[in-house]
């Protein structure tokens, strides 16, 4: 693999921005990949209508009637809007490219197409179909997305999701879940001169709940609490009524989005029976967590062997961070994530790569691949018809 194409490729792509709220930049974008994925041998390109946007999805099929397919996972949506000030690509060093998306993870659509190319040179690649599905939305939550992603993974034996590589160059074993949860508070609103006074101020009732909610991670291994934004509040001679706070959770273990539920409830409750005030808890989880399988662990153990032949040593690791590897999970479909290129930094104007992996990262891919075609590799068993 030409390592300056690869570079000068994934420089186009980054120059051309596509942030998440950026439609006309995601149209943009859309087309740029489509005229490179489509030079696939047969690829069908279908532009993805999707739910509450008018961004598309992007999907390309090859060999869909092969006998074993996978699905390639990505997103081409980045964190820097339109007027960002991060919008282009420098190379400080050698080995160092920085610029928007280089990484998370236009870096890893590059390392996607340069395996899938290097497949397709091998006589074995009729073995295999495929599928690619890059999406606009992840960086928002992939609320539109999500339905194509989980109808995608009733049709494939495994995915592979390429998202950036850790700093040190792990791949990701596990991920956290995620969701936003509000709570809100009513009071009474009243003059603030009045002595006695009859309001009920619900900025100092909600200030009276958040500590216990900021606490449940002591309570709660594996999840984390950040609470982010607080509202409430206007007139200053008027006792509050309306009182926010927005919560943004995290999750390790199945179930445990219940129940930290159920321990806000608990945390709300004494307050509800107060006279003069009333809490609620609106919001919800938009990714479960993504946590290791069987299925994952051979898969990896594979990828692994394929990283030392081209030598290189990889681990993976549990991280906090989501991505659409959680919603292929939850569809049940196993999956290998953070395949792309070594990067750091991420959502910053110092986000970076490691320029010489992205021949490195399609490498191993190009490997993995040609050995499932082959038949040395063994897919993971068919999910049972229901």
């Amino acid at each position: 693999m030409n390592l300056d194409s690869l570079r000068d490729l994934l420089i186009r792509w980054c120059h051309q921005n596509s942030g998440s709220e950026h439609i006309a930049g995601l149209e943009a974008m859309r087309g740029l990949l489509a005229a490179e994925f489509g030079t696939l041998p047969d690829a069908a390109i279908e532009h993805v209508a999707l739910r509450d946007t008018p961004a598309k999805a992007l999907r390309i099929r090859v060999r869909p009637e092969a006998p074993v397919q996978f699905l390639c996972s990505g997103h081409y949506d980045t964190v820097y809007g339109a007027d960002h000030p991060f919008q282009t690509c420098s190379q400080p060093e050698a080995d160092l490219l920085r610029g928007p998306g280089v990484a998370d993870m236009k870096g890893g659509l590059v390392v996607m197409l340069a395996a899938l190319r290097q497949l397709e040179q091998s006589p074995a690649a009729q073995n295999v179909g495929y599928e690619v599905l890059l999406t606009p939305d992840e960086e928002t939550g992939s609320h539109g997305s999500a339905p194509a992603i989980a109808e995608s993974a009733t049709r494939h034996r495994f995915a592979l999701v390429f998202e950036p590589a850790r700093a040190n160059g792990d791949l990701v074993r596990s991920r956290m879940g995620t969701g936003v949860l509000t709570l809100t508070v009513h009071g009474r609103a009243a003059h603030a001169a009045l002595v006695p006074n009859d309001g009920r101020n619900a900025i100092l009732a909600l200030c009276e709940i958040l500590p216990a909610a900021a606490a449940l991670p002591e309570k709660m291994p594996g999840v984390l609490v950040n609470v982010g934004h607080v509202t409430g509040g206007g007139t200053v001679n008027i006792v509050p009524d309306l009182a926010r706070a927005k919560l943004n959770v995290r999750i390790t273990n199945n179930g445990d989005d219940d129940r930290i539920l159920s321990r806000l409830r608990e945390i709300i409750a004494p307050l509800n029976v107060r006279e003069g005030f009333r809490a609620e808890i609106t919001g919800g989880f938009d990714r479960g967590p993504k946590v290791e399988t069987p299925a994952e662990t051979a898969l990896f153990a594979a990828w692994q062997g394929c990283a030392r032949e081209e030598g290189v040593t990889l681990d993976w690791q549990h991280v906090g961070g989501g991505s659409d590897g959680n919603l292929l999970s939850a569809a049940g479909l196993p999956n290998l994530d953070g395949l792309g290129p070594v990067g750091a930094h991420l959502h910053s104007d110092r986000e970076q790569i490691r320029l010489s992996s992205l021949a490195e990262r399609a490498g191993i891919a190009a490997s993995f691949l040609i050995k499932l075609a082959t038949g040395r590799i063994p897919p993971p068993h068919a999910k049972p018809q229901t």
